[in-house]
Formats: structure tokens, sequence, C-alpha cells
């Protein structure tokens, strides 16, 4: 029954907006008919089929520019009895061809705003497409956390022998999966921060901030993870031994995880031997912080894209993440109205370092 109704409704709605354009018609076909032949009321024709062709489409829009067209020509004989001028048959002629370029122009306007509709309703359908997946993403790592925190606590009792005496064999694959769960938990809260700072914006707690400690004690916590991998790790000021401090106005923790993913990106992908610096150089206006590694490079191809969200790229270098280290730290760095970049060094090796600006600035407070 509603169906039904709904028919006829648009039924009834097309037949009221034909019997509109036909009035018209009329309305100007009574001028142009009931006037001598030299007053051209043919232009009033635009009307009816401006409305045809918003109204009924394409084919309904060529018959009423053609029936117009019609009718402005056939008034130079009908009613008849006049003698037909040059300049009068001109100005039909002009008439005509106004008609047929608004029946074309309409039409292609008509065009036009069903492409916009439509690539607006695509592009509205991606951005509800995207925050579907974006909060479904944000929901899904917050309740891995709990799992994950409840399986490293149980693996803890287990190492303090709370459920019973553990042999040294069985510590070792319980160290093995605290790592493991500990690694996914990161990844997890990682995975978590990025779709909240692309959603709400990262806040940060700002003060004073000495990058130089910051530097120092990142590089003291991964030091065992250097070691493990083989590769030398170390801190250096301006190329010389003389400890000074690089001051910012930042957040500590987030510029912590930003040293932390640098790094750990440096050894993860530096090969046995290998070394990775942080050189630390004060600047005028900016402190810069540079992560140096001696390992297989970046293809030239890859580096628009570093940091990118989940962007990995192919290349001979050791390890793999999950591509959101370099997304979170350029999300971080950016915050703190800094730059972050990338680049291969002479003759093997790459850079990735980040500046930012020099404590005290203005701009903080804007």
């Amino acid at each position: 029954m509603l169906l039904f109704a709904t028919k006829l409704l648009t039924k009834n709605s097309q037949l009221s907006r034909l019997a509109v354009i036909l009035g018209l018609f009329g309305a100007v076909m009574l001028m142009e008919f009931e006037t001598p032949t030299e007053y051209v009321f043919g232009y009033l024709y635009t009307g009816p089929i401006l409305l045809t062709n918003s109204w009924f489409g394409k084919i309904a829009n060529f018959q009423a520019t053609t029936f117009a067209v019609c009718l402005t020509i056939l008034n130079l004989f009908l009613p008849g009895g006049e003698v037909i001028k040059p300049s009068t048959a001109a100005s039909r002629a002009i008439a005509a061809m106004a008609l047929i370029v608004t029946g074309v122009l309409s039409d292609r306007l008509r065009r036009s705003q069903e492409a916009i509709a439509l690539t607006r309703a695509k592009l509205e359908s991606q951005e509800e497409l995207a925050k579907v997946r974006e909060d479904f993403a944000s929901t899904l790592t917050h309740d891995l956390k709990t799992p994950l925190l409840g399986a490293i606590e149980t693996i803890k009792a287990f190492q303090q022998e709370k459920f019973g005496p553990v042999l040294p064999t069985q510590q070792k694959v319980l160290d093995t999966m605290a790592r493991s769960h500990k690694t996914s938990l990161q990844l997890v809260e990682t995975l978590l921060d990025v779709y909240r700072n692309d959603t709400e914006g990262l806040k940060l707690d700002l003060a004073p901030v000495d990058l130089t400690n910051l530097a120092e004690e990142v590089a003291s916590s991964l030091i065992e993870l250097a070691a493990n991998r083989r590769v030398h790790l170390s801190v250096s000021y301006s190329d010389s031994d003389w400890r000074s401090a690089l001051w910012v106005f930042g957040d500590a923790l987030q510029l912590q995880r930003v040293f932390n993913n640098l790094l750990v990106n440096a050894i993860n992908h530096s090969r046995r031997g290998a070394r990775v610096e942080v050189v630390l150089e004060p600047q005028a206006s900016y402190q810069v912080v540079k992560i140096l590694d001696t390992g297989a490079g970046i293809q030239p191809e890859q580096f628009p894209h570093l940091f990118e969200r989940f962007y990995q790229g192919h290349s001979d270098r050791q390890a793999k993440g999950s591509g959101l280290g370099l997304y979170l730290s350029r999300q971080i760095i950016e915050a703190h109205k800094g730059i972050i970049w990338a680049e291969n060094r002479v003759p093997t090796g790459t850079m990735f370092a980040f500046k930012l600006p020099v404590y005290p600035f203005q701009s903080v407070t804007a």
C-alpha cells in the first residue's frame, strides 16, 4: 500500500511538472502568435527548456528545445499575411540559435551537477567507511589490551614461582613468552595512539625539556637490545665530546617515544657489528637530533612514503616493523611544530633526523 501511494505521488508530481511546462509553452506561444512577427518572444522559451532539462532529463530537453525552435521559426509564416523582412528572419534565426545553445548548455550543466553529486556521495561514503574502520580499529585495540595485560601478569607470576618451582629451561620459555606479549602490547598501544591522534589530535603536556637527557636515557634503556643484536650504540654531541643541553618546549614522554622509535628502528635495521649513533646538534633556531646507522640504506622511491601509516618498504634492511613507529613519530614531531625527515648516508647507511624550535619560542602559546 505504501509503495502504491509513493508511486501515485511520484506520478502526480510528474504530471504537475508537465502541466507547468506546457502552461509556460502555451503562454509564450500566445504572445508569439498574437503579436506582429517582428516582435520576437521566442527567447522566453528558455524558461520551460531549463525546467524540462532539470525535471525530465536529456531526451525531454531535446524534445522541448526542438519544439521551441520550430515554434519560433514557424511564427515567421503563421498566422501569415505579413511580408517577411530580412531583419525579422535574422532575429528569428538568432533566437532559434539561442534556444539551441540554451538546450545544449543546460544539458551539460545537468550532467555536471549529477557528476558533482555522485562524486560528493562517493566521498561521503568513503569518509563514513573510514570513520567506521577507524572506530572499529580503535575499539579492537583498546579491548586487546586487557587480555594482553592479564597474560603478562600471569607469566610474571609463573616466573616468580607463585604456582610452584620453575625449571631453568621453563624460565627461558617464560622469558620468551613475556617478551612476545610485551611486544604485542606495545604494538597495540601504538596502534591505539595513532588512531586516537588522528581522530582527537595529539594532546601535549608542554614543559622545558632537555633533549640531551632524553637521548641518554633512551640509549641506556636500549643498550641490552643493541648488545643482543651485536650493534654498538652511542651518543655524541655536535661532533665533539663536550656535553651540552638542548632545550625545547615539549612533552617529555612523547619525545621519549620518538627517540625510542627511531633508535629501535635503527638497531633492528642494522647488521651485526654495525654502529648506531645519536648526534645532538644545537642551532640558532632549532635543536637537531640525528640517528645515524650503517645499514643498507633506503631505496630513493621509498622516501616520500616512509612516514605514512602502515607503510613498509622493500629493501635489504634487516628487519620489518608494523609501519606505525615512524608515522607516530611524525605525528609527535609535527605536533611540536618540528620537522622530521630521512636520507641516505654516503657511502652506506641511513639518517633519520628531526628538529624542534629552541626554547623559549613564542608560537607554542598561539
